[in-house]
């Protein structure tokens, strides 16, 4: 049964291949990120109150970039984390406190607490806020969430906001529902796809063009784009950006199976590969077994821990046939769905929030094929791409 599941996987991916000629392609020419281009933004900088948006992701080459803006004599005078907390070490959804970094004794500022949005008091004494973290390209990657809030919060109080650019290893493609603001929450605030191909200062221009900031505001933005990217380019992680997004093969896998946050069935979490596997006690017809375990800074509770596993592993998939798929893959979805018995308790509230819509449990339970659900986004998602062009960077992909 194993080697039949992998069968159908492959079978997948093999006939979605062929929905592009132009393939992605590993860069040639050096990429850099906007934080190793110094001799740009340093002077920005320069005489100002400096805040940072960082986490572990924020590095140049091996140097955390508040280390470098130090040596390079800015003021820096507090340091704001996302999710996962400063250090990267934080479960997924755990709230992480206010802190003070014992390197450099900076107070380090939660936006991932109490408050998700920097509070008047804490800008009162800064100029300029640095934002560099390094993000996927998923809607329910709330990195971008946080940056909304940042930009609101810059505006609301008069503090410029400069954002160093990373390349998105998930940027040569768009796919996915479009979100239903009606479903806008933390995982999903504002109306674009799953995949939405942009970098994340591509979207923070498309947040002020599209006034999505509270009220219309304007957040006075700058940004140090990325040398040598292009939405063809293929960006390896060095660093993992997040606690279980350990490797490129859960990376490009997080867009499909990032839907089983909102079902019955466990996507890895609990374990040393997450986001690679799928399963639960219940699923039925498959021999892959996994046993999901509390794992601190990982998955402290994750879903059916120390149960028995029965899934789908999707860790002998080739990193070329995933980055050849150029899709969001629904197949596991609708096989999960139509192997778990409890198929009135499969999906829960929070599906609606990770999919962005009420439509797509309904097309799964209605039985519609994935090329008919995929049919039903297009309409949104061609809507999407015109307005997307408008913020774009660098060189497109080639569909």
């Amino acid at each position: 049964m194993k080697n039949t599941i992998y069968l159908l996987i492959c079978i997948v991916l093999c006939s979605l291949q062929g929905c592009s000629n132009q393939k992605p392609t590993f860069q040639k020419l050096t990429i850099q990120t906007g934080a190793e281009q110094t001799e740009k933004y340093i002077p920005l900088l320069k005489n100002k109150k400096v805040a940072i948006v960082a986490n572990h992701s924020t590095v140049i080459n091996k140097t955390h970039l508040v280390d470098s803006l130090l040596a390079l004599g800015i003021d820096v005078i507090k340091i704001f984390s996302p999710e996962h907390g400063f250090r990267g070490s934080a479960d997924a959804g755990e709230l992480v406190d206010n802190d003070i970094d014992p390197k450099t004794g900076f107070p380090v500022i939660s936006l991932y607490g109490n408050s998700k949005k920097p509070l008047s008091e804490d800008l009162a004494n800064v100029d300029i806020i640095v934002f560099d973290l390094q993000d996927v390209g998923v809607r329910f990657y709330t990195y971008i969430s946080t940056m909304h809030y940042v930009m609101e919060a810059c505006a609301e109080n008069n503090v410029e906001m400069l954002v160093l650019d990373r390349p998105n290893p998930n940027g040569y493609y768009v796919d996915g529902p479009v979100l239903d603001t009606v479903y806008q929450s933390f995982v999903g605030m504002h109306p674009i796809p799953i995949v939405h191909g942009m970098t994340i200062a591509e979207f923070a221009q498309m947040i002020n063009g599209e006034s999505w900031l509270n009220n219309g505001l304007k957040c006075n933005l700058s940004i140090i784009p990325c040398k040598n990217y292009t939405h063809d380019s293929l960006y390896q992680l060095s660093i993992p950006p997040s606690p279980n997004l350990q490797n490129m093969r859960a990376i490009y896998l997080y867009p499909s199976l990032g839907f089983f946050e909102g079902t019955a069935l466990n996507v890895g979490r609990g374990t040393d590969f997450p986001f690679q596997v799928f399963g639960s006690p219940e699923l039925q017809n498959s021999e892959f077994t996994y046993k999901p375990r509390s794992i601190n800074g990982f998955s402290k509770n994750p879903k059916h821990k120390n149960q028995k596993c029965y899934g789908v592993d999707l860790r002998d998939i080739k990193i070329e046939e995933l980055i050849a798929l150029r899709k969001i893959n629904l197949e596991w979805l609708i096989y999960g769905y139509q192997n778990s018995p409890d198929k009135e308790h499969f999906f829960n509230n929070f599906f609606y929030n990770i999919s962005g819509t009420s439509k797509l449990d309904k097309q799964i339970k209605e039985g519609l094929s994935a090329e008919k659900i995929r049919e039903s986004w297009q309409p949104e998602l061609e809507k999407f791409k015109q307005i997307r062009q408008k913020y774009l960077i660098y060189p497109d992909f080639k569909d």
